[in-house]
C-alpha cells in the first residue's frame, strides 16, 4: 500500500494518551518533553520537509499505520528529527536524533522508544561521538545526570559500537522507572543545549570538521544495518518507499563539505 497523507494526521501536537487507542503514556511524555527542551535551543526554526512525509499512513497485518514527523534546525545542529509512530492499538515507537553541524563539535543526540500493548520493551538515549570519543567534559557531564536505577539493563545490538560509554539503553518497569527515564533523557538533553551555545565553528577543511563529517556517516551507515525498521517500512508501504524514508529522512548521509553552509546565528 502507498503511504497516505490526511488531513486529520496533521494536528499539531503530540499523540492523545488514550488508553482505549492503546497509547502508551511514555511515548506522550518523552515526545512533549523532547519538544519542550527543543526549545531551549538557540537559532531554533523549522526545515522543510516533504509534505507527504510530515505525516503518513498506511497498513500492515491489517492494523493501521500512522506516522509523523517532525524537522526542526539550530544553531550548531543540522537536523533535529522527532518522529512519533502507532501500529493499530498495539506498537508504538519514539525516534528521535538531532545530528549536528560537523562545522561544530558536538554528539549525536539520540533517544528510542518501543512500546507494545502497555508493556516497554525498549528505551535509549545517548549522546554518540562522531570523533572517536566523547568529549571528556561531555562525558562527565552525562556520569553525573541521573539515571535510575532500572531493574532491566538491555544488551546492546552488534551494530551498538556507535554509541557512548554513558548510553542508557532499558526495559522500564512501570510508572515509576518511565518517569526516571524521562528525567534521564531531560537531562541529556540539557548537557547537550549548554555544549551548544558554548560550541564554536570550524572551517571546513579543518581535519577535526572532516573527522566529524565521516563519524557522522559512518554512525547513519550503522543505523542503516537494523533491518527491524526497513522490514516494518517494507510490509506497510513497499521497498522502494522504505528505502526512500531511510535514505533521505531517518538517516540522511550529512551534506558534503564543500557544498555545505553551517547554520550560524
Amino acid at each position: 500500500m502507498d503511504p497516505k497523507v490526511h488531513a486529520s494526521d496533521r494536528a499539531p501536537g503530540a499523540l492523545s494518551p488514550d488508553p482505549a487507542a492503546g497509547v502508551h503514556p511514555l511515548v506522550d511524555a518523552l515526545a512533549e518533553r523532547i519538544r519542550a527542551s527543543r526549545e531551549g535551543l538557540p537559532g531554533l526554526a523549522p526545515l522543510p520537509i516533504d509534505p507527504e512525509l510530515e505525516a503518513i499512513s498506511g497498513s500492515l497485518d491489517g492494523e493501521r499505520l500512522f506516522i509523523r514527523n517532525e524537522l526542526h534546525h539550530s544553531q550548531g545542529l543540522r537536523k533535529l528529527h522527532l518522529e512519533t509512530a502507532r501500529l493499530g492499538a498495539g506498537l508504538q515507537i519514539l525516534h528521535c536524533v538531532f545530528f549536528p553541524d560537523p562545522h561544530f563539535d558536538l554528539p549525536i543526540f539520540g533517544a528510542d522508544i518501543v512500546a507494545s500493548r502497555g508493556v516497554v520493551s525498549a528505551a535509549i538515549v545517548d549522546l554518540s561521538p562522531v570523533d572517536g570519543t566523547l568529549n571528556p567534559s561531555l562525558s562527565q557531564q552525562l556520569a553525573a545526570q541521573p539515571r535510575g536505577p532500572f531493574a532491566q539493563v538491555r544488551e546492546l545490538p552488534p551494530w551498538g559500537s556507535i554509541f557512548s560509554p554513558q548510553v542508557l539503553f532499558v526495559r522500564p518497569q512501570g510508572p515509576q522507572e518511565e518517569g526516571a527515564f524521562v528525567e534521564a533523557v531531560a537531562g541529556v538533553l540539557a548537557v547537550l543545549e549548554a555544549a551548544v551555545r558554548q560550541a564554536t565553528p570550524q572551517a571546513g577543511d579543518d581535519p577535526a570538521t572532516v573527522r566529524r563529517w565521516q563519524g557522522q556517516l559512518n554512525y547513519c551507515r550503522q543505523q542503516k544495518l537494523n533491518d527491524k525498521t526497513r522490514r516494518v517500512l517494507e510490509k506497510a508501504f513497499n521497498p522502494a518507499w522504505a528505502d526512500h524514508y531511510i535514505e533521505q529522512l531517518l538517516f540522511d548521509d550529512p551534506p558534503e563539505l564543500a557544498s555545505h553552509r553551517s547554520f550560524m546565528p
